[in-house]
């Protein structure tokens, strides 16, 4: 929970098959599209989200969706974040920081010893780095199947122990 400057945020498991959802994960995807070459584009749509190894949240103020997070299970100790996204009539409101830290504790309440990521090279993607840094994450080599690609970032973070 994190207080903003319009209320409180509430961040919560949820499920990507809600309507709300779907449309912000639709905004994610064709964000994704317009901005790197498909091959490059590593955003996971709502069934795949919904499938197993892989937890969602969502960051809600009231009923209104303001951004989503998911964690996906790699490997033992080993997990992914996916689909981070704020919504844009929540920018600015400190939605992804808090989805972020939420993402954090509850990946080492799970045990998990080291997170990874991968997001955009592109200027674009360049406030979704600078938030990861902040917390933390570095450069690493692609991971889980990637391949190295220019249009791609990969990042890491070792948890400490809970």
């Amino acid at each position: 929970m994190a207080g903003t400057p319009g209320g409180t945020i509430l961040i919560g498991r949820d499920t990507p098959e809600r309507e709300d959802v779907q449309q912000l994960l639709g905004e994610h995807l064709a964000d994704m599209y317009a901005t790197s070459p498909p091959e490059s584009v590593h955003a996971l749509d709502p069934a795949a989200l919904a499938g197993p190894g892989i937890s969602f949240w969502t960051a809600r103020e009231g009923s209104r969706l303001l951004g989503c997070a998911a964690l996906k299970h790699l490997a033992p100790g080993e997990a992914e974040i996916k689909s981070m996204r704020t919504a844009a009539a929540a920018r600015g409101r400190g939605v992804a920081s808090a989805l972020l830290r939420h993402l954090l504790a509850e990946a080492r309440h799970s045990g998990y010893r080291r997170l990874f990521l991968a997001t955009g090279s592109q200027e674009f993607f360049a406030p979704a780095r600078r938030l990861y840094e902040r917390h933390g994450f570095a450069d690493c080599p692609p991971f889980a199947g990637y391949e190295l690609d220019p249009n791609s970032v990969f990042m890491s973070l070792l948890l400490d122990a809970a």
